[in-house]
């Protein structure tokens, strides 16, 4: 099968493996993982920032961030697309005791001016507005990537109200493949950073929390309390190291290939709207009396193509590294003859 229905489905290669078997290994709750320090390490001097703590997942190190940023009763502002109001089973209620003010931007992407108008006066009937929470790039936005301009825009309007800002990444590779951004730019800008290694970067599993020597102090004892903290887990970290080394830059034949299965479905009269495709995720309505995303899904599946209905007009379909030129001139074939 053609696996388009996420990132998440990709699995570790030959050399991928080959790092798992020969990573060195420790306790790391004792700091003592040499695979697990040596990751951290690359992660911070790659993003430019102080410190970095490893985590099972990208939904873990975006929830232990919002709980080290905000006290209970505080209110977290973002889109209301953002992966961790929607898609994170209510974490931040949950572990933060916060609230959510919850943004309609564009796309999932939200601006400075919006920001602004969101922050709560200092009044003791409001929730204390503490924390800005980013995604990028956005999921359900299509995979687009934020204006530059309008983040410093964000990041100078947290600074005059003196919020923390967040960035949840868990496509920040994919940004920065696209944009040409410089990453330490992201350290710069954010407070914190999440960054996920099992999506299009292959790791069977993993994400790295960035911050300050004393966010991640703190962040550490978090994951402790959310069950996190890890053992013999350098033979996961190496997958990190792999990727890293390994798997950034061909990030670049993803966005290609989205583009153009992204131009197969625009022949279709079946396709109505599609998100801009800026990086390895499409997502386009399906319009039309015949189709509709349940049917064009078990239709594609019938010919051995797996993709997503998100919602009753619209399809997604994501590219990764598992997806080869030959499987996306298959898909392109199937979707021209499909009628």
């Amino acid at each position: 099968m053609i696996d388009f229905r996420s990132d998440t489905f990709t699995r570790p290669g030959p050399g991928m493996l080959q790092a798992m078997l020969q990573a060195e290994t420790g306790d790391d709750v004792f700091g003592e993982d040499p695979s697990i320090n040596k990751l951290e390490a690359m992660m911070a001097d790659y993003f430019g920032k102080e410190a970095a703590l490893y985590c099972p997942s990208g939904t873990m190190s975006n929830q232990i961030a919002i709980k080290v940023h905000t006290l209970p009763g505080d209110e977290v502002v973002c889109s209301n697309l953002a992966h961790v109001y929607i898609y994170e089973g209510g974490g931040i209620a949950f572990n933060a005791g916060a609230q959510v003010h919850a943004i309609t931007g564009d796309r999932g992407m939200i601006t400075a001016a919006q920001v602004e108008a969101a922050i709560n006066p200092d009044d003791v009937h409001k929730a204390r507005t503490s924390l800005v929470c980013l995604e990028n790039t956005s999921n359900r936005g299509g995979g687009c990537c934020y204006d530059w301009d309008e983040v410093l825009r964000i990041r100078q309007v947290c600074d005059q109200h003196k919020l923390a800002l967040h960035l949840d990444g868990a496509r920040l590779f994919n940004a920065i493949v696209a944009t040409g951004q410089d990453p330490r730019s992201y350290g710069r800008t954010f407070d914190s950073i999440s960054v996920c290694l099992n999506k299009g970067m292959g790791c069977p599993i993993g994400s790295v929390l960035l911050g300050s020597t004393g966010f991640i102090r703190e962040a550490r004892r978090i994951r402790k309390k959310l069950g996190g903290g890890l053992r013999q887990a350098g033979y996961m970290a190496a997958t990190g190291i792999y990727a890293m080394e390994n798997n950034i830059q061909r990030l670049e034949e993803d966005h290609q290939h989205a583009k153009q299965i992204a131009a197969a479905l625009l022949e279709k009269s079946f396709t109505g709207h599609m998100l801009p495709v800026e990086t390895n995720i499409l997502i386009f309505e399906v319009t039309g009396g015949e189709w509709t995303p349940r049917k064009l899904t078990d239709h594609l599946r019938k010919e051995g193509i797996l993709t997503m209905a998100i919602s009753p007009t619209q399809v997604r379909m994501v590219v990764h590294l598992d997806i080869t030129p030959e499987m996306v001139a298959k898909t392109c074939q199937v979707i021209a003859e499909t009628m």
